[in-house]
């Protein structure tokens, strides 16, 4: 079994002003408030150990020196990456210089404190429905090696996800018919 990041914990001198931040940028929602001022923001209706995790701006008075060890990198999930970066800059996100050439594809910013962060260029599914599909990939998988427990073979199970997944000829498809 291996470990899954469940809390990023990031000190900051404005908790209020980062959750609100970190909130839009992510669409996360706030969680939970400690005593110590620490602000807690996560995915809607999923909280503590979800499929994402949670983001905790902890208040510290302790100047920070130098570049971050530790950068987020984020991935549009509803627009191109263009789009995504006028959203950010609106935010309140501003362009950071880390020594890039220009050349790369994604953009260094950093948010309202200063704390690098990457915007990449490729986009991605949005977490819930990633998960959502993973869980119907596994699911479909194991009804079809039950299947090949209860008398077919492996090859059987294999050959009927793959039938599922592709199933034959379409208008077009120039590689009908080839295994």
């Amino acid at each position: 079994m291996a470990c899954r990041i469940s809390e990023l914990v990031l000190d900051c001198a404005d908790p209020e002003r980062l959750a609100a931040f970190w909130s839009e940028v992510l669409g996360y929602v706030e969680i939970e408030r400690e005593e110590d001022g620490s602000i807690a923001i996560g995915p809607p209706d999923a909280g503590f150990g979800g499929p994402q995790p949670t983001l905790v701006l902890s208040p510290s008075t302790a100047p920070r020196t130098g570049k971050l060890p530790l950068h987020l990198d984020v991935s549009a999930t509803d627009r191109d990456q263009g789009a995504e970066l006028e959203r950010l800059l609106a935010l309140g996100a501003v362009p950071a210089d880390v020594g890039q050439t220009g050349t790369e594809s994604w953009h260094v910013l950093a948010d309202p404190e200063g704390n690098e962060f990457c915007l990449l260029h490729a986009r991605v599914q949005p977490a819930l429905r990633f998960h959502a599909d993973r869980q119907e990939r596994a699911a479909r998988i194991g009804r079809h090696f039950e299947r090949a427990r209860q008398g077919g073979t492996v090859e059987d199970a294999e050959r009927q996800h793959r039938a599922e997944k592709d199933p034959g000829p379409r208008p077009g498809r120039t590689d009908q018919g080839a295994s």
